[in-house]
C-alpha cells in the first residue's frame, strides 16, 4: 500500500468516526444521574431524595433517626424523584437506607455505607460535636484484619485500631477490646461508632492515653434476633468466648506491640457485647481490670437466666483478690433503653457480691447516639 493510500484510509476512517459521533444523541440525564441524594442543612435538618419514578410508596429507615419510628413517608414530585426532610438531629453519624415499594435499597447516589450484620447501610455525619468530628489532629490508623480461627475451623475478620505514631514506635501500648451489639458486626464501631475519631481527639487533648482497640466480630453464625442470648446459654457466645480466648487474643498479641498484663487490658461491649463481656471477662478477672457495659447486663437475669449465671461463675463471683484488682467495673443505659431493667438488675447483683460498680443512668434509647458519648466517656478513665 503506497502512502497516499493510506493517508486517503486513514481520512476516510476519522470522517466516518465524526459523522457517528454527530449521529450519537446528546446526553440527556434523568433526574437521578445528577441527584443529591442527601444534604445536611445549617439547622441540622438533613434533606433525602431518590429517583424512583416508577414507584408506588417510598420510606426513608434509619432506626437511630429520632422521629421516624418504622419509616418516614416520602412525597413524588413530578420528574420522579422522592424526597422527604427530617429533623434537626443531634450531631453523629447515621445509618439510612430506602424502602421503595417494599424493597430495602441502599442510597445509590452516596457511596459511604455501614456493614451490619445482616445488611449494608448508607452512611451520612452531621457535624457540630467537636469531641467526634474530624479534626486536624494526629490520625490514628484502623486495619481491617484477617485471621484464622482454630476453635471455629475458618476465617474471620476484625477491625484493629492503632494510635498516631504506632507505626514509626517501639514501645507497648495497652489494649482495649471493644465488642458490637446484636444486629452489627466488627465494621460497626470504626463506622457509625466514629471510634477512631473519638479516640483520635482525646489522645490530642491528652484525655485518654494512646491504646490499640480490637474490635472483633461477635457473632459466629448466622444472624438471629435473639443472637444476644438472653438466656446466657445459647452456643454463639460459648463460640464467640472460644475464638476470643483461644484465637483473637493470641493472635493480636503475636502481632501488635501490646501489653499482656492484667493492668493493661481493657474490654467493653455495647448490648450483645455487654453480655459477652460479662461472660468473657468475669471467669478472667485476672486477665481484665478494666470492664466496661454498655445498654446491657446479664440477658435473662430478671428470669431463669440470672440464677445459672450465678451458678456458674460462683466462684468468680467470690473471688475476692480478684475483685481488688478490678481497677473499673462501669455500667451506663439510657434511661428509655429497652434493657434499663436488665442493667439495674446486672448492677444490683453485682453490688451483692461485692462489686465496686459505677453506673451512669443517661437520657436516651438503645441507639449509637448514646453509644458513642458512652465510648467517648469510659476511654477517658483507662489505664
Amino acid at each position: 500500500m503506497t502512502r497516499l493510500s493510506i493517508v486517503l484510509l486513514a481520512g476516510l476512517i476519522s470522517l466516518n468516526g465524526n459523522a457517528r459521533a454527530q449521529e450519537r444523541p446528546a446526553w440527556n440525564p434523568a433526574p437521578g444521574d445528577t441527584l443529591t441524594s442527601y444534604r445536611v442543612m445549617d439547622d441540622l435538618r438533613v434533606y433525602f431524595a431518590i429517583y424512583a419514578p416508577g414507584a408506588d410508596e417510598v420510606l426513608l429507615s434509619g432506626g437511630d433517626m429520632p422521629g421516624i419510628d418504622r419509616g418516614a413517608k416520602m412525597s413524588k414530585r413530578e420528574d420522579g424523584v422522592w424526597e422527604t426532610t427530617v429533623g434537626p438531629l443531634p450531631p453523629g453519624a447515621y445509618r439510612y437506607h430506602f424502602i421503595v415499594d417494599g424493597v430495602t435499597v441502599v442510597d445509590p447516589r452516596n457511596p459511604a455505607t455501614s456493614e451490619s450484620n445482616a445488611n449494608t447501610w448508607s452512611l451520612f455525619y452531621t457535624g457540630g460535636a467537636d469531641w467526634m468530628d474530624a479534626r486536624d489532629v494526629p490520625r490514628g490508623a484502623i486495619a481491617e484484619v484477617t485471621y484464622f480461627s482454630k476453635s471455629l475451623n475458618r476465617f474471620r475478620r476484625m477491625h484493629v485500631y492503632t494510635p498516631p505514631g504506632y507505626e514509626s514506635g517501639t514501645g507497648k501500648y495497652p489494649v482495649f477490646y471493644l465488642l458490637h451489639g446484636a444486629w452489627d458486626c466488627d465494621d460497626a464501631w470504626t463506622t457509625v461508632g466514629r471510634a477512631g475519631f473519638i479516640i483520635d481527639n482525646l489522645i490530642a487533648e491528652k484525655k485518654a492515653k494512646p491504646m490499640v482497640i480490637v474490635m472483633p466480630a461477635g457473632h459466629t453464625g448466622p444472624f438471629r434476633a435473639m443472637a444476644y442470648n438472653r438466656d446466657a446459654t445459647r452456643p454463639q457466645v460459648d463460640e464467640f468466648s472460644g475464638d476470643f480466648v483461644n484465637d483473637v487474643m493470641p493472635w493480636v498479641e503475636s502481632h501488635y506491640r501490646v501489653h499482656t498484663d492484667r493492668n493493661h487490658r481493657a474490654m467493653a461491649g455495647l448490648s450483645m457485647g455487654g453480655g459477652q463481656t460479662l461472660n468473657i471477662a468475669i471467669p478472667r478477672l485476672d486477665q481484665f481490670a478494666w470492664l466496661g457495659v454498655f445498654s446491657s447486663g446479664i440477658f435473662g437475669i430478671d428470669g431463669k437466666g440470672g440464677p445459672a449465671w450465678e451458678e456458674n461463675n460462683i466462684k468468680h463471683l467470690s473471688d475476692e483478690k480478684a475483685k481488688q484488682g478490678l481497677k473499673l467495673l462501669w455500667f451506663a443505659t439510657g434511661k428509655d433503653d429497652f434493657l434499663l431493667g436488665t442493667t439495674r438488675a446486672t448492677v444490683d447483683f453485682l453490688k451483692k457480691h461485692d462489686f465496686n460498680v459505677i453506673y451512669n443512668e443517661t437520657e436516651g434509647a438503645h441507639t449509637w447516639i448514646k453509644w458513642r458519648d458512652y465510648l467517648h466517656e469510659f476511654a477517658q478513665l483507662l489505664f
